[in-house]
């Protein structure tokens, strides 16, 4: 047995001053991070309203490329890595995070949404958060290298819980995404308020976001029926989560490869969004749809393919999963800026929808399913998404979440969308050497 711990008051003082340290520089974080996150997404609202006000922007999309092209060629270079940058200074800090990375990656992000680049927020809103960050670090001269780290990290959970309104989740994920398997509590305290502050700014701000339900599983079944039903969505929730766990894996696979290729192929990286621009474009002629650009959320139209569709019986394509993965991946590995989890959600609601038309199972609890369980696999961060699915669709359906993530999570390999992501301990289906 462990010696009993004694109460010891300079270690109580200790944890007081650090406690009341970080309450306050992380809230002060939170409300910067959340105030920019707060224009970010009002700037996204509004240049997806014009998108789908004037039609003809789509056609602009290989000008916009150029530009955000040759604004990182002039001005973003050590900027380019994005998220694997704030990574990798998290596990070794050195070069820092520049904080031009905020503006940048804003501009980029919203003219890739204005003209009808396929990509997300998520991205930037992270990045914001930890080039923000990274400004608060040059400023505050003496730091120790724990602090640094804590404050990257902090920046993170900032940018994603108050991107999608989920300030547990992104505090949690902030702290998962670093290494597979491995979570460090050491700044549990700093992430959680300065996510919540993000969160909380953003409300203040005005900014709301998109409400999802899924209706109750059993109705008004009991006894043994109950049972028989409860376990057949256990078991589809175990099935699904293999096959959005291979999915995520699948658009990690396709995004690195894409952007291998637009590497090797384009010696000038200007010129390769604006290629990726003219791809978009013959991508939407050949498929006769517009579906698949932007966000994914909602449309105007209601015959379209969106998030929101998904949850409704009818309201997805038997491969509209597969085509915003090719949409997403030509975009951002073109060099267009934004994010890939709201692409994700939209690839794991419309599969979700798919297997629910072939199964017969019901549609919004499919969709719903593999919303989080395909950006589980993706990024390897399943505390976060069993956390992030209480936050978006309520509690009622937790272990049929957990059970789909943690499928996903186990399927998916130790490949995600983070390259610079490690294997802090291997997963026990894929060891690797």
């Amino acid at each position: 047995m462990p010696p009993h711990r004694r109460f010891n008051l300079p270690d109580q003082a200790a944890c007081a001053t650090y406690v009341a340290t970080w309450l306050l520089v992380a809230t002060g974080l939170g409300v910067i991070v959340g105030s920019a996150v707060a224009g970010f997404l009002w700037s996204l609202d509004e240049v997806t309203r014009l998108r789908f006000e004037h039609p003809w922007l789509l056609w602009a999309l290989p000008l916009a490329g150029g530009f955000v092209g040759w604004l990182y060629a002039t001005w973003g270079k050590a900027a380019e890595a994005g998220n694997n940058l704030i990574v990798d200074e998290i596990h070794e800090p050195g070069g820092g995070v520049p904080l031009r990375m905020a503006p940048l990656v804003f501009v980029g992000t919203v003219l890739t949404h204005l003209c009808g680049g396929s990509a997300g927020r998520e991205g930037t809103a992270v990045q914001m958060g930890g080039a923000i960050a990274g400004g608060v670090v040059r400023c505050v001269p003496g730091l120790r290298s724990a602090d640094i780290r804590t404050l990257l990290v902090a920046g993170l959970a900032a940018g994603f819980g108050g991107v999608f309104g989920t300030p547990v989740a992104g505090a949690i994920f902030a702290l998962e995404v670093l290494a597979i398997g491995r979570i460090h509590h050491d700044a549990i305290l700093p992430c959680l308020v300065a996510a919540v502050a993000s969160h909380q700014t953003c409300l203040a701000w005005g900014i709301t976001h998109m409400p999802y339900h899924v209706e109750p599983m059993l109705g008004s079944e009991a006894g043994l029926a109950a049972l028989v039903a409860s376990w057949r969505f256990l078991a589809a929730a175990a099935v699904g989560g293999i096959l959005f766990g291979w999915t995520g894996m699948l658009f990690a696979g396709v995004a690195h490869a894409t952007q291998r290729v637009f590497a090797r192929v384009i010696a000038v990286p200007v010129l390769r969004p604006v290629v990726g621009g003219c791809l978009v474009i013959a991508l939407v002629e050949l498929l006769g749809t517009r579906d698949y650009l932007g966000l994914g959320v909602t449309s105007p139209d209601p015959a379209a393919t969106t998030i929101v569709t998904a949850f409704e019986p009818g309201g997805a394509g038997l491969w509209s999963w597969w085509w915003k993965i090719v949409f997403t991946a030509v975009t951002l590995g073109s060099g267009f800026k934004g994010g890939e989890v709201t692409p994700l959600f939209f690839i794991g609601a419309t599969l979700g929808n798919t297997l629910a038309t072939l199964t017969g199972l019901p549609v919004d609890f499919m969709a719903a399913l593999g919303f989080v369980a395909v950006f589980a696999g993706a990024t390897n961060t399943p505390i976060a998404c069993i956390v992030l699915a209480v936050e978006l669709f309520g509690s009622a359906h937790v272990p049929y979440f957990a059970v789909a993530i943690v499928f996903a999570y186990l399927a998916s390999g130790h490949a995600g969308i983070y390259s610079s992501q490690r294997i802090g301990t291997p997963k026990p289906v894929r060891r690797t050497a």
